[in-house]
């Protein structure tokens, strides 16, 4: 895994990041809220700008909601950079439906922390990639699940 912290960076925070990437990958539901603070956002920088989750639980909820229902998830890690409290981390994200489809996301994500919590998490990525392989029921799914 490849390992491009900076020197001025927190290693508290990239430690923090890296454990919490191990937990969602786990789908370990009950420990991720600990991860985030009261106050703590999560956005898809592809969706609307008012689409944020704020606290764990909408946080965890929103996760929940995605990735629940896929029958695999697979994560490659490409590079990690940290400054400060602020961690950077490029990977794929392979997803996998029951009915065989699949889709690989390629990400970015920025998430600021505070020491403790994962404070800000926002996620870069292509939305249409996404639709363009999910079934049709999934995509229900999600789009009933905020209402």
């Amino acid at each position: 895994m490849p390992d491009e912290r900076r020197a001025d960076a927190d290693p508290a925070a990239a430690d923090l990041v890296g454990r919490f990437w191990d937990t969602l990958y786990r789908r370990d539901w009950d420990a991720l809220g600990g991860f985030f603070g009261a106050t703590s956002t999560y956005t898809d920088m592809c969706t609307p700008t008012d689409d944020v989750a704020v606290g764990a639980s909408q946080i965890v909820r929103r996760l929940r909601l995605g990735l629940e229902p896929i029958s695999g998830y697979e994560h490659r890690l490409i590079g990690v950079t940290a400054s400060g409290g602020t961690v950077v981390t490029e990977h794929t994200e392979t997803w996998r439906w029951r009915d065989g489809e699949q889709v690989e996301l390629p990400f970015v994500s920025v998430q600021e922390t505070d020491g403790h919590v994962i404070t800000r998490w926002s996620d870069y990525w292509d939305l249409q990639t996404l639709l363009g392989a999910a079934p049709a029921w999934w995509i229900e799914h999600i789009m009933g699940g905020w209402q």
